[in-house]
């Protein structure tokens, strides 16, 4: 098993807090890594039939099995069991449950209403590039990296990319979507993710999906938040500082595992990558997600955002941190050249920015430092993790 970065912030909240939540994506590795960070702790799964009915029918007889504290996964299937958690832990701080699950918004409904100020809460995508490359696990280009995607059983199982994403699209439509929203025509939800992935990277017209995939608009934002809850897509929103120039409201789209995004698209192979249509996107969606990932697994929430105004200037990514704008462009050559900065110089002579904390990240290999900023290779971001 890869170490997760995540387990060290895991452990943290497991000693201030009666009540951990992990959410994530299905096959994230939640359920590993819960196990595997505390050995101690019984495991449950509420996707399993006979304990999910029990906790369902009976919350009290099935918490009581558990008098020292349980692992529950998938716990949003049970909403009852978390009212009874909340007794157990007030009147016991020592007894100790750790929850996952797969949908963000039930999971949070949940836990706002029933545990806010007893919970700690964290979320678990698939590996990073910084898990896979301590693992040796990164010995190819970009492409192959993109192409093969990130999720853990594609590397403990060595399952090839096109065989494992068709199931996944599959079970998660089945399992998640289904129980989400009522759905007659599931293959018009289908092709609905398939048309949001010829678009990432661009700003989400509502009312242009609406008209391509036959639905109304209402539902096509319905179906957006399903998306989002279940951890299949990100909206990355616009940083609002205005320099007196009118900027755009909408947020730009990318998805949460770029070996989906591939296969969506319909890229059968690495080298396909090299020559599709949405080369650029696919790498700026790999980059965006990195950064994500990292602020993630680190226990934080995101401070990315992008920078657009109404002429079609764009900086693809902002990194906001106290009393700082730092701009990020994404370059997918693999040439250097001091060209990808004039987006970068453009911004900064807006914001009337003296600092020269500016980045490129492109496809190449080599870190250089320019009068305008550094330019900084896809597998080395750790000058903008610091951010």
């Amino acid at each position: 098993m890869l170490q997760r970065q995540l387990q060290k912030k895991l452990k943290q909240l497991f000693r201030y807090f009666p009540v951990v939540s992990l959410n994530g994506p299905r096959q994230s590795g939640k359920s590993t890594l819960l196990k595997n960070t505390f050995p101690k702790l019984p495991y449950v799964t509420l996707e399993n039939p006979d304990d999910l009915r029990i906790a369902l029918h009976d919350p009290r007889r099935f918490l009581q099995n558990y008098p020292k504290g349980v692992i529950i996964d998938e716990a949003q299937n049970a909403p009852q069991i978390f009212s009874y958690i909340q007794g157990i832990v007030d009147s016991d701080p020592k007894i100790k449950f750790v929850l996952s699950g797969s949908q963000n918004f039930l999971m949070n409904q949940q836990i706002s209403q029933t545990l806010a100020g007893r919970v700690g809460v964290l979320t678990l995508l698939p590996f990073s590039l910084l898990e896979l490359q301590k693992g040796n696990l990164i010995n190819k280009g970009f492409e192959h990296i993109a192409f093969t995607g990130f999720y853990p059983r594609i590397y403990d199982k060595k399952i090839p990319a096109g065989l494992f994403y068709p199931s996944y699209l599959q079970t998660y439509v089945q399992r998640d979507v289904l129980q989400l929203i009522k759905l007659a025509d599931v293959s018009l939800f289908t092709k609905f993710i398939r048309l949001l992935a010829g678009r990432v990277g661009q700003l989400v017209n509502f009312s242009t999906l609406a008209s391509d995939v036959g639905v109304a608009v209402n539902t096509i934002k319905a179906w957006v938040s399903v998306l989002e809850a279940s951890y299949i897509i990100f909206l990355l929103k616009p940083h609002h500082q205005n320099f007196a120039k009118r900027l755009v409201q909408q947020p730009k789209i990318y998805f949460y595992d770029t070996g989906l995004l591939c296969y969506l698209l319909g890229i059968e192979n690495p080298k396909q990558v090299d020559t599709h249509f949405a080369r650029g996107q696919i790498f700026e969606n790999l980059v965006i997600l990195e950064l994500l990932k990292n602020k993630l697994n680190n226990g934080q929430q995101s401070n990315l955002y992008f920078w657009r105004d109404k002429n079609g200037k764009e900086i693809d990514c902002i990194i906001e941190t106290t009393g700082k704008l730092s701009p990020v462009e994404i370059k997918s050559s693999q040439t250097k050249s001091l060209h990808f900065f004039d987006a970068v110089n453009y911004y900064r002579s807006l914001a009337k920015q003296k600092s020269k904390e500016s980045y490129v990240v492109y496809g190449g290999k080599e870190k250089l430092k320019t009068k305008n900023g550094l330019l900084v290779p896809w597998n080395d971001l750790g000058e903008l993790y610091k951010l």
